[in-house]
């Protein structure tokens, strides 16, 4: 019993020194945080429910937004308590061992980023949502393993997907004004009311270019001068640790994750060739089907699926588009203009939206709408037998009956 006793005092002095530095280091942060620019999902989230995922592309805000929200909730500090799942401190301890201490010293709310580089993330957040009452919320970089868990997280845990700034939110933090955002049936109804009140206040074309190439991510206003090679950075990153680590792939195949990005960043949507893509890329059809499917996960690359054929990984893709535009401009040479238009119209209608690609048109929208996208010149000979169709062009600040500016898109978040 002493040696039991003396074990339990030692295992707790443990878990106390282990805690007090997390504490200090999260301090530490949230002291050094500036709250800044709240982005749109931050009115999104409902924060009422005990275990709540968010995942998303590297470097889109996640860790601000939980700062953010750690910051204005208010609860004392030694409620709340921030921890990245890759702590060196969680060798020694085990994830729901920390949340259960943490709850025993009165602990409320436990926000643990970068959650899917902890081994079996799943059965731990399982176990505290199971046998703990405090509140989660964690971030990861792929919604992969928790909507496919053993354990079945995903009827435990509410996920939200969240995107890269929208073209609205890049004018917000360019001109420090505030625009409301709009659904895609006001656009269809009174995009012309809509397009006029915005130009009264700023010239939308005067930044549609810089955001294109260079306005998806926040850290472009760290510094505008390395962006590029920060982008380059956060996706090596995805390619060679994250998709490396959630889905098991050999070192030695990692180059050809990288191949196939850039052989997708060179071939317009249209002209994609399985057949020709695996070849090039020394694969299989199953590998390939595979590795699209990982890079789409990990929001390197954006599959649309054909019109009526499901989401099924072994499907054939009938378009594959870069994750955002400015991808685009980092990874391929030369850029075609109507796949960066098309791009960005994917981009901006994912938020909220079904995307689906139908034989003879550009995009099927929310199972409603008959999109094309083109330049200002565009007409409407390829749609002018379907209803409920549109055109998006590019290069105009205001439209007029069903031809829209394409830059619009961008204030649907």
């Amino acid at each position: 019993m002493f040696i039991s006793l003396n074990k339990t005092c030692y295992n707790l002095l443990i878990m106390e020194n282990i805690l007090q530095i997390l504490r200090e280091r999260f301090l530490g942060l949230l002291a050094g945080f500036d709250t800044g620019y709240r982005r749109y999902f931050f009115n999104k989230i409902n924060t009422s429910d005990r275990l709540i995922g968010i995942v998303g592309a590297r470097g889109i805000g996640k860790t601000t937004f939980l700062l953010q929200y750690l910051k204005s909730v208010d609860i004392p500090l030694t409620k709340k308590l921030y921890i990245s799942a890759d702590s060196i401190e969680l060798t020694d301890i085990s994830l729901f061992e920390l949340a259960s201490y943490f709850q025993s010293t009165g602990g409320e709310l436990l926000v643990i980023d970068e959650i899917h580089k902890y081994p079996e993330f799943e059965l731990h957040l399982k176990q505290i949502y199971d046998f703990l009452k405090i509140k989660v919320i964690f971030s990861g970089s792929s919604a992969l393993k928790i909507e496919n868990s053993k354990v079945d997280l995903s009827r435990r845990a509410v996920l939200y997907r969240l995107n890269g700034l929208s073209f609205r939110e890049f004018l917000e933090l360019k001109t420090g004004q505030f625009f409301k955002p709009v659904t895609l049936d006001d656009i269809m109804e009174h995009h012309v009311d809509i397009s006029y009140e915005i130009i009264s206040r700023v010239r939308p074309l005067e930044y549609f270019r810089e955001y294109i190439q260079k306005g998806y991510y926040p850290f472009y206003f760290e510094n505008p001068d390395t962006y590029f090679i920060k982008l380059e950075q956060v996706i090596n990153t995805v390619l060679e640790s994250d998709l490396n680590l959630i889905f098991k792939i050999e070192p030695e195949n990692i180059f050809k994750l990288k191949k196939i990005v850039k052989l997708i960043c060179t071939s317009p949507p249209y002209e994609l060739n399985i057949s020709k893509l695996a070849k090039k890329v020394e694969i299989n059809r199953h590998t390939l089907y595979k590795y699209l499917d990982y890079l789409h996960r990990g929001e390197v690359l954006y599959i649309l699926k054909p019109v009526q054929k499901g989401d099924k990984i072994f499907s054939k893709p009938e378009k594959v588009y870069m994750n955002n535009t400015n991808l685009n401009f980092c990874y391929c040479g030369t850029q075609d203009t109507g796949t960066v238009r098309e791009t960005f119209a994917v981009s901006m209608l994912r938020e909220g939206n079904t995307i689906e690609y139908p034989k003879k048109r550009d995009l099927v929208v929310s199972g409603k709408y008959v999109f094309e996208i083109g330049g200002k010149n565009k007409d409407f000979s390829q749609i002018k037998d379907t209803g409920n169709s549109y055109l998006f062009v590019d290069n105009i600040e205001a439209g007029t009956g069903r031809k829209i500016p394409l830059w619009l898109l961008g204030f649907l978040y």
